[in-house]
């Protein structure tokens, strides 16, 4: 029964293995892919742009509170003064109250401010990457058709452990530099542009190919 057993796990295990040796395979560094596509460089200067059009923004607004914190202590140190008459003293302790309640809205817009804009920079970012990953995988779907492969591998892909989920493969089935030059290649037309919003439909032995 043990023996069995034994025979029935070696031919569970082997089946898949079997399965993926039949078939032919690529692989594609979908890391350096997205480092070396030009509209990767395109987008992280858009988003360094707005990143530092909010710095401004909010060192303009920190600037004014600076400001409006300034005349706070300035008042504080004039009613102070003995020689100030009971009116007068009156009038600037008022003064001071409303720039008091000013600057703790100040405050609350500040702290909205920097939440709202880091969460828009994150969000830009993230639609930028997202539509960037979908240009490559679909010029990877591209070649896995021409090639007529059955499996693609990213060679920057790492698993749970944390060691490569490519431990080797010969250099002659990556095809990254293809990759590459069909994205940089002058006037290509995008696969958005081509066709409708909806994404092809692609067998299961088709090509894997995971985020950067």
């Amino acid at each position: 029964m043990k023996k069995s057993l034994l025979i029935l796990s070696a031919l569970t295990l082997a089946a898949p293995i079997g399965a993926f040796a039949q078939g032919k395979i690529g692989t594609v560094d979908m890391q350096r892919a997205f480092k070396d596509y030009n509209k990767t460089k395109d987008a992280e200067a858009k988003i360094n742009e707005a990143k530092n059009a909010a710095k401004k923004e909010y060192d303009d607004r920190a600037e004014a509170y600076k400001k409006a914190l300034d005349e706070i202590n300035n008042l504080n140190k004039q009613l102070e003064s003995p020689a100030l008459s009971a009116d007068k003293k009156t009038g600037m302790a008022k003064e001071r109250d409303e720039k008091i309640a000013n600057i703790k809205s100040m405050e609350r817009e500040i702290s909205d401010f920097r939440q709202t804009r880091e969460r828009q920079l994150q969000e830009q970012l993230m639609r930028m990457r997202e539509g960037i990953v979908k240009e490559i995988t679909d010029v990877v779907i591209e070649k896995v058709k021409t090639k007529s492969l059955d499996f693609v591998l990213d060679k920057s892909g790492m698993s749970i452990n944390g060691v490569p989920v490519v431990m080797y493969s010969p250099e002659n089935v990556d095809f990254t530099n293809e990759i590459i030059e069909t994205l940089n290649k002058p006037g290509r037309a995008t696969a958005s542009a081509k066709r409708p919003a909806a994404a092809a439909s692609v067998s299961p032995a088709a090509a894997r190919a995971t985020k950067p």
